[in-house]
């Protein structure tokens, strides 16, 4: 349980959206332009930000519960599969099919 009262709770709730939104919106904001005049260099960050969270969410995955680095860690040879399917398609949507496809294989396998 908690110490603190529902109007304090639901204050820092509100004040953490608030905060949230305005740092969102400022990069919006301080454009002020249209999609159109994006500088080429923020558009090229922008397109890669989708596989960096991507690689952020994933990434973690692939060692949990703990860093091992043996020849027969499943999720780590998983992750290498899935990476040369990205390497070789391009393509997200086959990527995470064959990646969770090998490692459903390798844990039946094990």
């Amino acid at each position: 349980m908690t110490s603190f009262a529902p109007w304090e709770i639901w204050l820092v709730m509100g004040l953490a959206g608030a905060g949230t939104l305005v740092l969102r919106y400022s990069f919006i904001g301080l454009l002020k332009r249209s999609a159109d005049e994006i500088p080429d260099l923020a558009r090229r960050a922008l397109r890669l930000i989708p596989a960096a969270v991507l690689a952020a969410l994933i990434t973690p995955s692939l060692t949990h519960p703990e860093l091992v680095f043996d020849p027969w860690n499943e999720r780590m040879l998983a992750g290498i599969v899935a990476a040369l399917v990205a390497w070789r398609t391009r393509n997200v949507l086959a990527t995470i099919a064959v990646g969770m496809a090998a490692l459903w294989l390798l844990q039946s396998i094990s």
